[in-house]
């Protein structure tokens, strides 16, 4: 999942729709384009909420095991130091990397986002997050849950596809009902919220497969209707943006905000998306990769470091390649496998460095 990230991002790298530290093919109408932003959409509609649904599930163990005050020295400590290093250092310079190679002062752009007092938080708008989701579900508990150490783990039956259906109706109402006022695409203190209806979410189920021990109880008889939900689903986002090209021509169709009908469907369209996409994941990662190995093993101790770092490292090889004339699909997947194995490359050193092993 991690390295799907850096995938996704350098999609965005060479036309596919989305924010970025760097464009080198703008998104268009073209069929490479096009493919790119619905491989972006579909990603964004649920890999995002996966990892807080992932997040969410370790949260209450955690924090029963450290208590309170280790739990959230730890969150600051392995979330917020990260933050902070990629906000002051690697943003700026990821930026600055940018700038230099189109003609301006590599020094000068890092020195004036210093001096500007710009906090680039890039990717890590997901620590952030987590972080303050993490200090909420701890208000939470203090104020509504029970004493740690004291709450014991029932197992529930996993709940039934319409619990899911109106999860997932819900969901894309409180998203339809934010984007009013912060569409997508626009940050509040460096978050946009027009996606986070999902991913409270998905947090919170994340606590409750937990305490209801329903990864493990979940089965294909309980993904196959989300399955089969997602394959009706996935085909009418790229039916709509067809649609919304002809009647009102490309770039023109408002799907991120207001009322409009590609407002509307985008917002439910996630949802109804995620839910198949993470069933499936879940079972098939549990069947296949759930066990012993040397390299899963050593490809996950990196993994977050990967994520911290690699805005720098896909911004760097794409730099190198941008004299290379090449169709955009074929840069897309020479950068992003280049800059995959990079960073794990990169990310080795790191992680094996005593002070740095203790944060990521």
């Amino acid at each position: 999942m991690t390295a799907l990230v850096v995938v996704f991002h350098a999609a965005i790298t060479y036309g596919g729709s989305g924010g970025w530290f760097y464009h080198e093919v703008p998104a268009s109408g073209s069929p490479s384009s096009l493919l790119m932003t619905m491989f972006c959409g579909t990603n964004q509609a649920y890999f995002m909420g996966f990892f807080f649904l992932l997040a969410g599930y370790f949260t209450p163990g955690s924090l029963e095991r450290k208590g309170y005050a280790r739990f959230i020295g730890d969150r600051f400590l392995r979330l917020g130091l990260p933050l902070l290093v990629f906000g002051l250092l690697l943003g700026p310079l990821t930026a600055a990397m940018v700038n230099s190679a189109q003609g301006r002062s590599f020094w000068g752009t890092f020195v004036g986002l210093w001096q500007d007092k710009e906090f680039i938080n890039g990717p890590m708008w997901f620590t952030q997050a987590l972080l303050i989701f993490s200090l909420g579900y701890c208000a939470w508990r203090v104020t509504f849950g029970s004493a740690l150490r004291v709450t014991e783990r029932t197992s529930k039956p996993v709940p039934s596809y319409l619990w899911w259906l109106l999860g997932a109706v819900a969901v894309g109402a409180v998203a339809l009902a934010i984007r009013q006022v912060v569409p997508t695409g626009q940050n509040v203190i460096g978050l946009q919220l027009g996606y986070f209806s999902s991913y409270i979410f998905l947090f919170a189920m994340g606590i409750a497969a937990w305490r209801y021990d329903w990864l493990r109880q979940l089965e294909w008889k309980h993904a196959k209707p989300w399955i089969w939900t997602l394959a009706v689903a996935w085909p009418l986002m790229p039916i709509g943006i067809a649609v919304a090209h002809a009647m009102y021509g490309f770039g023109k169709a408002n799907f991120g905000g207001g009322y409009s009908w590609p407002a509307i469907l985008y917002a439910f369209w996630e949802p109804f998306v995620a839910w198949g996409l993470i069933a499936l994941w879940l079972l098939v990662f549990r069947a296949r990769m759930n066990q012993p190995s040397a390299l899963w093993g050593w490809l996950n101790r990196r993994a977050y470091t990967v994520y911290i770092i690699h805005p720098v490292v896909l911004v760097g090889v794409a730099l190198l390649m941008r004299g290379w004339v090449a169709p955009a699909l074929v840069k897309w997947g020479a950068a992003g496998a280049l800059a995959v194995i990079a960073c794990w490359l990169v990310a080795d050193p790191l992680v094996r460095l005593p002070g740095v092993r203790r944060v990521v």
